[in-house]
């Protein structure tokens, strides 16, 4: 699938699918029904949603008006923007928002800001995922209660602190590294007042334009009753759309209440109190995106019911070199992890560390912290949903051509990741 579709301008989803349907039905015997039973239903409605609710805030200019209001808290400064970006991601993980919902509410806002403000997107799009993963093992994470809850269940020693800082620290580093190799040294010193006008690609539509030369990206005249402007210069759809990002981020991580269902919600609400807002929205949506995401995963589940994720684990448990194994397992948890979901993956490869982790030949902490960060920085990968919700909503991008970049940046984290994840946490034997 991946030699086809690098090779040939064919979706690698829908080669997924073909694959699924296959390898499930001719060597694993599965009918249909099971086949697409490992279709990301939760995933397809996250993308969805967001990326329609989004669609409708940049139509009626609360994007814009957004981007502005976060440049004015930083003083014009542009080089703080993605470290900003960063800092609310994780936050909103660290005490206790799942991952995919975090980026799901920041990556459209900061990817405006690139687009705004000529700030490369994938440096943008990736520190926001890195920051969803730098808080996301602090205890009262989901991550981190998984994880430490695996861990108490054991003889092991626990390092709930250690796990987090690890993670955190791991995240900052690679985000100064990116920072500074995808164009952040030349953001210093800029001003957004010095930048009123930015061209982002010959691939933006007209609203992207009007959106980085400063004069909204609002694409209609609202005409409903009670749409004119307040004394404020909001507009009445403007103010729903706020009320409504509002109640996404409160419901979503303060409830638990699925984003997917709760952004669709949103969205339609808007789209029935001013009309003129969702039009075009539909055709926002990253259908291909979709498309890549629902064939990949249903593939995945195909595999996992063939118990190939078990076996390859299993095998490298079973070899009896412990540092041999730690490396391996943090390679599996990766590989494994870039195209499934890390949570599910963590509870998979924690458990078959414990064995030789019982030992005592590998630091256990040390260990458990470089398996956890390996499982988790791949998220950036186009086949993870953080990875995907930043390819859905780059704006004023070639899709194909930033498809491409994420896969390269992820591919260079999954092949040197849990090396140094495993070399700086696990090998030294300080923790």
């Amino acid at each position: 699938m991946f030699v086809v579709a690098t090779v040939l301008p064919v979706n690698m989803g829908a080669l997924a699918f073909v694959a699924a349907f296959l390898v499930g039905t001719l060597a694993l015997g599965m009918d249909t029904d099971s086949i697409i039973g490992a279709f990301p239903g939760d995933l397809f409605l996250i993308l969805v949603g967001v990326t329609y609710l989004f669609a409708i805030a940049q139509n009626n200019g609360t994007v814009d008006l957004l981007v502005r209001s976060a440049v004015r808290l930083v003083g014009g400064r542009i080089a703080a923007i993605p470290w900003v970006m960063f800092a609310i991601t994780a936050l909103l993980t660290a005490v206790g928002a799942l991952s995919p919902a975090a980026v799901a509410i920041i990556a459209p806002i900061a990817l405006g800001f690139a687009a705004r403000y000529g700030i490369n997107p994938l440096l943008m799009g990736m520190m926001v995922v890195h920051g969803a993963q730098g808080g996301g093992f602090s205890p009262i994470s989901i991550y981190g209660a998984t994880v430490n809850g695996i861990v108490a269940g054991t003889d092991l020693p626990a390092g709930p602190l250690t796990l987090f800082l690890s993670s955190l620290l791991f995240n900052i580093g690679i985000s100064v590294l990116l920072f500074f190799s995808l164009g952040g040294r030349s953001l210093i010193g800029r001003h957004a007042r010095d930048h009123d006008e930015v061209h982002v690609g010959e691939h933006s539509d007209d609203a992207e334009r009007l959106a980085v030369r400063g004069h909204g990206s609002s694409a209609y005249k609202a005409e409903e009753p009670g749409s004119g402007e307040t004394p404020r210069g909001l507009r009445f759809d403007q103010i729903a759309t706020l009320i409504g990002l509002l109640l996404l981020g409160v419901l979503s991580l303060g409830f638990d209440l699925d984003i997917g269902f709760v952004a669709i919600t949103v969205a339609v609400v808007l789209a029935v109190l001013s009309p003129k807002a969702q039009k075009g929205a539909i055709n926002k949506i990253s259908w291909s995106t979709v498309l890549l995401l629902g064939g990949m995963l249903t593939f995945v589940g195909v595999m996992e019911e063939a118990g190939t994720i078990e076996y390859v684990g299993d095998s490298v448990a079973g070899l009896g070199a412990p540092m041999l194994v730690a490396l391996l397992l943090c390679y599996i948890g990766a590989i494994v992890s870039a195209f499934a979901s890390s949570t599910a993956i963590l509870g998979v490869t924690i458990p078959l560390a414990v064995p030789f982790l019982l030992a005592g030949d590998v630091s256990a902490v040390g260990m458990i912290a470089a398996l956890s960060v390996a499982s988790t920085i791949v998220d950036v990968s186009p086949f993870s949903t953080n990875g995907a919700l930043v390819l859905a909503n780059a704006k004023g991008v070639d899709p194909d051509r930033f498809y491409r970049q994420i896969l390269a940046y992820s591919g260079v984290v999954v092949l040197i990741g849990p090396l140094v994840a495993w070399a700086v946490l696990a090998a030294p034997g300080w923790l």
